[in-house]
């Protein structure tokens, strides 16, 4: 069973905070975290990600980016990523995590997947674009991981 759950995009300001924090509301008997690959250490949320999610009553807390380690995808039970090429680089940090790891996007586009693109220092639009997407993927996953 799937209990740890590690979400994992580039900066870990916009997706993978947001989708970490959507997961934890509907799952919350499970554990749930973040990184990025290429974290902007330190970094709050991004102002249009943490509005989108407050808006729709995703609390955000105080996160801070942080870098994807090798112990991170150790202790994970499931890795969740933003792409097929997040996917590849996830399995150059750590070869045994590659069977742990699917897109976020998996159950998207009835079961063929789909990448979730990233917002960041792109329009309003785009991030809310984003954010629905986000959504219908972590809606998806909760049928699979309740």
């Amino acid at each position: 069973m799937f209990q740890h759950i590690l979400v994992v995009c580039v900066g870990n300001v916009c997706r993978s905070p947001v989708a970490e924090a959507m997961l934890r509301k509907r799952l919350p008997g499970k554990q749930f975290s973040s990184a990025g690959l290429g974290a902007l250490v330190g970094s709050q949320i991004d102002a249009n990600a943490r509005a989108l999610a407050e808006k729709d009553g995703v609390e955000m807390g105080d996160h801070q980016a942080r870098q994807l380690t090798r112990e991170m995808l150790d202790r994970a039970d499931l890795v969740l990523v933003m792409s097929d090429q997040q996917r590849l680089a996830v399995a150059e940090l750590s070869p045994a995590a590659l069977g742990k790891t699917m897109r976020l996007g998996q159950w998207l586009e009835n079961g063929r997947g789909k990448d979730i693109p990233d917002p960041y220092r792109k329009s309003a639009e785009i991030f809310q674009h984003v954010h629905q997407l986000m959504d219908q993927a972590v809606q998806a996953w909760v049928s699979k991981l309740a």
